[in-house]
């Protein structure tokens, strides 16, 4: 068995075993998934590093006829994010999720969702073929809803119903733009489609492939279900939803626009993503200033950190040209997204922790936490760093690379959307970082285990260290990173 299908593989067997086993045994079970899949991954990364681009075809067959998989440093780098991720609130669902903290349904039913949750993504992550990747998808949904109702509450199920209908939505565009593209080329490989004849249905059928993933991907203005989803959820799903889910929906995006269809990327529909994405920085920002619940803030900014990843493809280029500053956008875009999904992760996990010792997520009754919570409003703190932009974190070298090539290629307005949104990500995030270190004793708080507030804040060092010690992942994404992101659209 290679890595590659391990960590395909061991994520679906685990969940099989979640659900037929007693609950202790199950957890005991998805643990042990969890150390094997982070493994699988781990060996995965060497392999790449040192080889390439590891290529794997189902039952032999080659494509058209076959389904190829293949993981490049772009697929992998999202599978060590995934890995990391899933690693941390695995290890702080055992609390969490347990029947006494969270119900017995939740208990039982938290485990294998998750693992159906990283089987998905890391599907889509190494897939190269369109209908492969909107199976991977749909998993991918179907876990997502599950894990917002999980809880049972009535305002978590009416976000989950929300989330189903604009999932299904996108879901729909999204197959009916496989549809055109099979019908006009006889195949949904990824690499022979990038070598196919152009024919006139191509532009339809990437226009409706991409709108039903900004659905899923919660871009602007199809954003209305991811707040109330995220912060519905319980803290160790709020993670996976946030850090995680919104990526695999995105990198989709940019495959198709990148690697399958380069050639239709017209100007005017470069600016078109951009400017939406524009709006979701601002939009996100704003109603994130309006909140008074810490995981609304967290669910808003969110929205607005999204949308920085799809200013990379007016940066991109789109004249046809060569763009010597468009590989510094798309490696920018890249970690932004790694960057977000450590940072987000460790901001809803240390949330769930406020919660458990305050018993609410108000800023209110945050004040003053920092004095029996030291670790977790560090993790905060750290994360905060992040989504500002601030160095030495992920988070600037993705604004520092994005910004660079936005001034290089005289598309100043997209720096200047860049530097308002950090200026709101630092005025949204200072009301509960204020909160949590105000000079006021705590109203009588529950203690957290120490050992369970290192979780975040390791997450949030991740985010950090990534920023530090950039040159490592900035070659890895290079790793078989398509042309167009290389001399621009």
């Amino acid at each position: 068995m290679t890595a590659l299908t391990a960590s395909l593989v061991l994520p679906l067997l685990g969940a099989l075993a979640a659900v037929a086993l007693p609950r202790r045994a199950a957890v005991a079970a998805a643990l042990a998934t969890t150390a094997l899949t982070l493994a699988a991954v781990l060996w995965l990364l060497v392999e790449i590093g040192t080889g390439g681009t590891v290529r794997l075809v189902l039952g032999g067959w080659q494509p058209p006829l076959g389904i190829a998989l293949a993981a490049d440093g772009l697929g992998a780098a999202f599978l060590a994010l995934t890995a990391a991720v899933m690693a941390g609130v695995a290890l702080a669902a055992r609390h969490e999720m347990a029947p006494a903290a969270a119900g017995p349904r939740a208990a039982f039913g938290f485990w294998p969702l998750m693992l159906l949750l990283w089987g998905a993504l890391n599907a889509v992550f190494v897939s190269r073929d369109l209908f492969n990747l909107y199976v991977g998808i749909e998993l991918l949904t179907l876990a997502a809803v599950a894990l917002v109702a999980i809880g049972g509450k009535a305002e978590a199920l009416a976000a989950a119903m929300r989330y189903m209908v604009f999932a299904l939505a996108g879901s729909l565009l999204y197959l009916a733009g496989v549809v055109l593209a099979y019908g006009a080329h006889g195949t949904l490989d990824m690499d022979l489609l990038a070598a196919r004849t152009p024919a006139r249905p191509d532009g339809l059928a990437l226009a409706l492939m991409t709108a039903g993933l900004l659905a899923k991907t919660a871009l602007f203005p199809f954003h209305v279900w991811l707040p109330p989803a995220h912060a519905g959820a319980p803290a160790p799903a709020s993670a996976l939803l946030s850090g995680l889910v919104p990526k695999a929906s995105f990198l989709i995006v940019l495959r198709l626009w990148f690697e399958v269809m380069p050639d239709r990327a017209a100007t005017g529909a470069l600016m078109v993503l951009a400017a939406l994405g524009a709006a979701a920085v601002i939009w996100g920002s704003i109603r994130a200033l309006a909140q008074a619940r810490l995981k609304l803030i967290v669910a808003y900014s969110t929205v607005a950190q999204l949308g920085y990843l799809f200013l990379v493809f007016p940066l991109a280029g789109g004249d046809g040209a060569a763009q010597p500053w468009a590989a510094g956008a798309w490696t920018g875009a890249m970690f932004q997204a790694l960057s977000h999904g450590l940072a987000k992760a460790a901001m809803f996990l240390a949330a769930g922790l406020f919660m458990v010792a305050a018993g609410s997520d108000r800023l209110g009754a945050l004040r003053g936490l920092a004095r029996v919570m030291p670790m977790t409003a560090f993790a905060f703190a750290l994360a905060a760093i992040t989504l500002m932009g601030l160095p030495p974190s992920g988070g600037f070298t993705a604004k520092y690379l994005m910004m660079t090539a936005a001034f290089a290629a005289g598309q100043w307005i997209w720096a200047l959307v860049m530097a308002l949104g950090g200026l709101l990500a630092a005025a949204y995030l200072y009301r509960p970082v204020a909160a949590l270190f105000a000079r006021v004793a705590p109203t009588d708080p529950r203690p957290v285990a120490r050992a369970r507030q290192a979780v975040p804040l390791v997450l949030a060092g991740a985010a950090i260290l990534l920023g530090i010690l950039s040159a490592p992942p900035f070659d890895f994404l290079q790793i078989g990173r398509p042309e167009a992101a290389e001399e621009g659209l």
